[in-house]
Formats: structure tokens, C-alpha cells, sequence
């Protein structure tokens, strides 16, 4: 099994996330891992000239060598996304969203004929029968409560891969991770507790 881990946390060796899918990925057992590090490892935001690349937009300029390197980077990136069968993900929530790191990542994926297609009937994904298993670290607690409806975050990406053709994501959630030491420390058992379930229904 080509297993895809992406790590989007700024905080390092201190960040919860990067715990959680290093266990997940570990968990999976698997000597077929990529990994990569979207604040380690940068990527640029999209541009017209960066987009043009695998979008068809009307850009004027003709391509420079380095957006020739970010087309080889958007054409890497959609590689890698195709050729895994599980992506694992962790995702801390930063003002109600993901971070700007991982949007980058997903905004070089979202790539028409090669992760999707519009159809007269409407939009296709195809990345079909992948598995999504996403770490989702929160400072407060959201999920099944009154401030839900502030979660673009898990909903966000729920919604993206569905668009790609990818039916199933799983939750490893960890909540309340800046609240105090008790409710943190619930949050953080209860997260690593799940880790198994998780995986075991992105396997089936």
C-alpha cells in the first residue's frame, strides 16, 4: 500500500498533529511512505503564471524557469496525490481553516482532467477508491457543539475530496489542545485512542 503522510503544522517538534500522523503512519505499518513537509518544504501560492501550468487561463507572459519549476512542482505534487492509495494528513486548525501551507498544497491538486473533470452533467473526480485519513487539531472544542458552524476546517476538506472522487475521510480529531492541562490531555488520549478505528474503517 503507497501511503502519501503531509505534515502542515508550524509548531514543529512541538506540534500535535505531526505526533498524531507520525502514529498513524506508523500504525499503518507500510515501507511504501512519501512524505512530505508543506512548511519544511514551502509551496508557493498560485499565480496566474503557476496555474497556467495545468489551468486554462489566458496568461500573457511567456514562462520563466521559475515558473517552469513551479509547473514541475504542480505536476510532482498531483503525481504523488495519484499515485498513493491512503493520504494521511495532519491538519491543525488555524482561524476556523486550515493553514495556508496546506490550502497551497491543495490548490496545486485540484487539477482539471487530472483530479477532476467539468462534464455536461457536472463535475467528476478521479481520484476514485483513495483513502483520506486526516489528523484535525483544534485549541477549542467544535465538533458536536453550539460553534460547529465555525468549522471550515474538517468541513472544508470532507467537501474537497469529496469534489476529487474521494467518498471516504476519516477523523482523527484531538480538541481543547489550548484549553487547560486536563481538557487538553482528554483531547490528546482520546485522539490517539481512536487511531485504530480510524484506519481500520479507511481500509475497508
Amino acid at each position: 500500500m503507497n501511503i502519501l503522510h503531509i505534515d502542515s503544522s508550524i509548531n514543529g517538534e512541538f506540534s500535535l498533529s505531526r505526533q498524531l500522523t507520525a502514529e498513524v503512519v506508523r500504525q499503518l505499518a507500510s515501507d511504501q511512505v512519501t512524505y512530505r513537509d508543506v512548511v519544511k518544504h514551502p509551496i508557493a501560492h498560485l499565480t496566474g503564471s503557476v496555474a497556467a501550468g495545468f489551468r486554462p487561463l489566458r496568461v500573457t507572459t511567456d514562462a520563466t524557469a521559475e515558473d517552469i519549476r513551479e509547473h514541475h512542482l504542480s505536476g510532482e505534487i498531483v503525481n504523488e496525490f495519484l499515485g498513493s492509495d491512503l493520504i494521511v494528513i495532519g491538519a491543525p486548525m488555524y482561524n476556523f481553516s486550515v493553514s495556508t501551507q496546506l490550502k497551497a498544497w491543495l490548490d496545486r491538486l485540484a487539477q482539471p482532467g487530472k483530479t477532476f473533470s467539468y462534464t455536461p452533467t457536472g463535475p467528476v473526480g478521479h481520484a476514485t477508491g483513495k483513502r483520506i485519513i486526516v489528523v484535525s487539531t483544534r485549541g477549542g472544542i467544535y465538533h458536536g457543539t453550539q460553534i460547529e458552524d465555525m468549522d471550515f476546517q474538517e468541513k472544508y476538506l470532507q467537501r474537497f475530496f469529496g469534489f476529487l472522487g474521494i467518498g471516504r475521510v476519516e477523523f482523527v480529531r484531538a480538541e481543547g489542545a489550548t484549553r487547560s492541562e486536563e481538557v487538553r490531555a482528554k483531547g490528546v488520549a482520546q485522539a490517539f485512542d481512536s487511531i485504530p478505528a480510524a484506519i481500520a474503517a479507511a481500509l475497508k
